[in-house]
C-alpha cells in the first residue's frame, strides 16, 4: 500500500488494477477525488495479450499526458502476415495502413505494460491495496461501507467495478455471471513462447479453413521472445478458470493435427511463464450502476478480443466516467447516467464487430447463412463509429489539477 497527499475530495474505491481501473485513477484524481485501488493479485501482473489503440483512443492518451511512455512500451509491430500452411504469405497488413488505426494499429503494446505505464504515471496519488478484495458491500443514500478480504472497513462515496469480464463485483451487485456473459462461440489462447522462429516486427496467423482453428505467432518488445496464440470454435465453455491444467488439456486437444508451426508451439506449453485460455465473449447490460457503485472496461461492457477494441473503450470509458462525475458534482444518479448516455453508441458498435468477426471464423453448414460480407459501405460506417463514435468533452469549468500542457481540449 502506498498513499500520497489527499485532497479532500470524494473518496471513490476502484476494483481492478489492469487497465481500466489504473486509467480511471487517473482522471478522478485530476477530477478531484481521493482514489483507492484494490487488486486480488499480490502485483501488477506482466506480459498478456497484444492491445491496441485506435481512433480516439489515441486521443486520450494524449490527453493524459502520456502518449511517449505509452509509445515507448510498443511491440513496434510492423504489421501481419496471414500465411498458408508452408509458410507462403498470402495476405498483408501494415501498422500504418488507415492512418495507423486498421487491423495491426500503430499503438499496440502487451497489456501487462500498457497496466504498467498506467500504474507508474497514478502510484504517488493514487492508493494501491495489492492482495486484497471487495468481500461485501453495502450502500445507503450518503456512501458505501466495504468490507475487504483482509479484514480492513471502510466507508466510500463511490466504487467503480474495473475487474474484468468475470467482474466479482458485478456478481455481487447486479447479480450471477450467466446473466450478462454472452459466449461467442470461440476460446482463445495464449503465452509466450522463446523466438526461435525468426519472428521479426510482423505478426503471423494461420487459419486453417476446414475447421476455423487458427495459431498465431507475435512479435513483443523482448526481441528473445514471442507472444503464441490460439483460436479455435466451442459451442460451450465450462472449464475452471482456476484449472490451468485442464486448459492446458483442452487447449492441446482442440488444436491437434492443426498445421503450420503448432507442435513447436505446443512443445512450450508446459514451462511457459504466463498461460492464459478463457471463452471469447461480451459483457452485455441494461445498466452499468447502481445507486453508488458502477462498472467500467470488461466489466461492464466487453467487446471481446474479437473486437480489437477493448482497451480502447477501456480508456475513453475512463475519460468519460470521471468527467460526467465530476461534471455532476459527484452526483452518482446523475454522473452515471450521463456516462452511460455517451457511451452507449460507442460500445454497441465495437460489441457488434466484436460479434461479426466471432461469425466469420464459424465453419458454415449446409443450411447455415451466408458470413458477413465485410466490403460494403455499411461495415465502413461502422468501424468508423467504433473507432471516432464517441464525442470527448473538454469539461470547462470541471477541476482538472494534471492537464498537460501539449493537451488537445474542446469546449
Amino acid at each position: 500500500m502506498n498513499v500520497d497527499t489527499r485532497v479532500g475530495g470524494p473518496r471513490v474505491l476502484v476494483a481492478g488494477a489492469s487497465i481500466a481501473g489504473p486509467a480511471l485513477a487517473h482522471w478522478l484524481r485530476r477530477r478531484g477525488a481521493e482514489v483507492t485501488v484494490v487488486e486480488r493479485a499480490p502485483e501488477l501482473r506482466p506480459g498478456g495479450q497484444a492491445v491496441d489503440a485506435r481512433g480516439v483512443a489515441k486521443e486520450v492518451i494524449e490527453r493524459m499526458g502520456l502518449a511517449a511512455a505509452v509509445r515507448a512500451a510498443c511491440t513496434d509491430t510492423a504489421g501481419a502476415h496471414t500465411v498458408e500452411a508452408d509458410g507462403r504469405v498470402v495476405e498483408t497488413f501494415r501498422a500504418d495502413d488507415d492512418g495507423g488505426d486498421g487491423f495491426i494499429a500503430d499503438i499496440e503494446i502487451l497489456r501487462g505494460d500498457l497496466s504498467r505505464v498506467l500504474y507508474d504515471d497514478t502510484r504517488d496519488g493514487v492508493e494501491y491495496v495489492f492482495g486484497d478484495r471487495i468481500a461485501e458491500l453495502t450502500q445507503d443514500a450518503d456512501g458505501v461501507d466495504v468490507a475487504f478480504a483482509g479484514g480492513d472497513r471502510r466507508r466510500f462515496d463511490l466504487v467503480i467495478g474495473a475487474d474484468g469480464l468475470h467482474s466479482q463485483l458485478r456478481a455481487m451487485v447486479f447479480g450471477p455471471h450467466e446473466r450478462f456473459l454472452r459466449h461467442l462461440g470461440q476460446v482463445l489462447a495464449f503465452y509466450s513462447v522463446p523466438n526461435e522462429f525468426g519472428l521479426d516486427r510482423w505478426l503471423l496467423e494461420y487459419q486453417d479453413q476446414e475447421s476455423g482453428r487458427s495459431a498465431l505467432l507475435r512479435p513483443i518488445q523482448d526481441a528473445t521472445r514471442a507472444m503464441a496464440m490460439f483460436y479455435f470454435a466451442s459451442a460451450d465453455f465450462d472449464v475452471d478458470p482456476r484449472d490451468v491444467a485442464a486448459q492446458k488439456a483442452l487447449l492441446r486437444a482442440r488444436t491437434a493435427g492443426l498445421g503450420w508451426l503448432t507442435p513447436e508451439i505446443l512443445a512450450h506449453l508446459d514451462d511457459t511463464p504466463d498461460f492464459y485460455l478463457d471463452q471469447v465473449a461480451q459483457v452485455v447490460m441494461d445498466r452499468w450502476s447502481s445507486g453508488r457503485v458502477g462498472l467500467l472496461g470488461d466489466a461492464a461492457f466487453s467487446s471481446s478480443p474479437m473486437s480489437g477494441q477493448g482497451t480502447g473503450l477501456a480508456l475513453v470509458g475512463a475519460y468519460v466516467l470521471a468527467g460526467e462525475l465530476a461534471a455532476a458534482g459527484w452526483d452518482p444518479d446523475a454522473g452515471f447516467a450521463r456516462y452511460e448516455a455517451r457511451m452507449r453508441s460507442f460500445v454497441e458498435a465495437n460489441q457488434e464487430i466484436g460479434r461479426l468477426n466471432a461469425r466469420s471464423r464459424e465453419i458454415p453448414g449446409p443450411d447455415a447463412e451466408p458470413g458477413p460480407d465485410f466490403t460494403g459501405e455499411w461495415f465502413t460506417e461502422l468501424i468508423g463509429r467504433a473507432i471516432n463514435g464517441v464525442e470527448l468533452p473538454g469539461y470547462a469549468g470541471v477541476p482538472d489539477s494534471g492537464a498537460p500542457s501539449t493537451s488537445p481540449a474542446k469546449p
